[in-house]
């Protein structure tokens, strides 16, 4: 079979105009500042809490040069509850590099794309594909899925040598012609296969444009692609939350280190066990300790058991610590925070509710 005919392109094309989503409001613009922010927003992200985040970043900050100019705790603020925050860091890293170094214009080529902070391959080929009509291939989950079933590639994506390999298989069946025209659609066909019709478990095969071509199909074996032998292990934590308010009921934060979970963010003050908290400096002067019911914050990889307790601070105290510093209502909901956090300290029944004190 040969598959780089032309074939695929045009029946992923042909699919897309006919059944692919277009609806989506990052669809109508080719302004890379507005790609670029979807592409990022969308990694790990499913497309209906993007739907959520997307115009409301956008009406805080409307282009490259506004998002460069806001501070880190701006974004990280508008950013809170998306997760993967390294993304935001990024995002506005990427934006000061782009006023910087090109003068407020994104570049044109996936090459040049992808120097910029925050800018895989991938993402990069997108911009490139959807806003320049470059020939760029893109590999995300969704496109990985798509080309490892219908080539039959069965090689272990977990060795670089073998993803460059579908790298290169993945070039060789972008479209020749009208790139202008074909390339953002191709690119937003493939990514519409993968979310529409060649997901995961029980692919809607009979739905598929490149049913007759697929190699997966034809063996039967369609979840056994693609193939990755390298696998995160799950893993759990639990966490105490300090939630100490003085007598103006400003809420003690501080700044998390900048690698880990929730880097970079404020948060509560945050321990390993009850008696660590205790016997903290900050946990010492927190008189009326109420210990809330825990609650379950799922990440990626990691279970996050999170055990709430609640403090005030004496009227007459000092706090002496750099790391963190009280905040206002209206102070932290500027911040960056993370959003369990930051539902914690909105829910004000939290102290009205809950076990008795400890």
């Amino acid at each position: 079979m040969n598959l780089d005919d032309g074939q695929v392109a045009a029946l992923v094309m042909q699919w897309q105009q006919e059944h692919g989503r277009s609806h989506l409001p990052w669809q109508q613009s080719r302004d890379p500042y507005r790609v670029w922010l979807s592409e990022i927003m969308l990694q790990q992200t499913q497309v209906r809490t993007v739907l959520d985040y997307f115009p409301r970043f956008l009406e805080r900050f409307s282009d490259v040069r506004a998002l460069a100019a806001a501070s880190q705790d701006e974004v990280l603020s508008m950013w809170s509850g998306l997760g993967y925050y390294s993304r935001a860091r990024n995002l506005h890293r990427c934006a000061q590099q782009v006023v910087a170094v090109h003068g407020g214009v994104f570049p044109t080529s996936a090459v040049e794309l992808a120097a910029l902070p925050g800018i895989g391959r991938s993402t990069a080929g997108a911009i490139a594909a959807f806003c320049f009509g470059e020939r760029a291939p893109i590999l995300d989950a969704n496109v990985r899925r798509v080309l490892t079933r219908l080539l039959g590639f069965g090689e272990d994506l977990a060795i670089a040598a073998h993803e460059r390999t579908l790298w290169e298989l993945a070039t060789s069946l972008l479209p020749h012609q009208k790139l202008a025209q074909a390339m953002p659609r191709y690119t937003q066909g493939l990514m519409d296969l993968g979310a529409m019709v060649c997901v995961p478990r029980k692919p809607l095969c009979g739905q598929c444009p490149l049913q007759a071509k697929c190699c997966a199909l034809a063996q039967g074996a369609q979840e056994a692609y693609p193939v990755r032998t390298r696998k995160l292990v799950r893993s759990s934590e639990a966490w105490w939350l300090l939630v100490l308010r003085d007598s103006q009921d400003r809420v003690w934060l501080q700044r998390r280190e900048s690698r880990g979970i929730w880097a970079g963010l404020y948060c509560v003050p945050v321990f390993h066990c009850y008696q660590d908290l205790v016997e903290h400096p900050l946990g010492r002067i927190a008189s009326n300790r109420m210990e809330r019911a825990s609650f379950l914050h799922v990440l990626t990889h990691r279970d996050l058991h999170l055990h709430p307790v609640l403090g005030q601070a004496p009227a007459s105290v000092v706090v002496s610590d750099d790391e963190g510093a009280w905040f206002g209502a209206q102070e932290w909901r500027q911040l960056g925070l993370p959003a369990p956090v930051r539902k914690l300290l909105d829910d004000t029944t939290l102290a009205a509710t809950g076990s008795a004190p400890v």
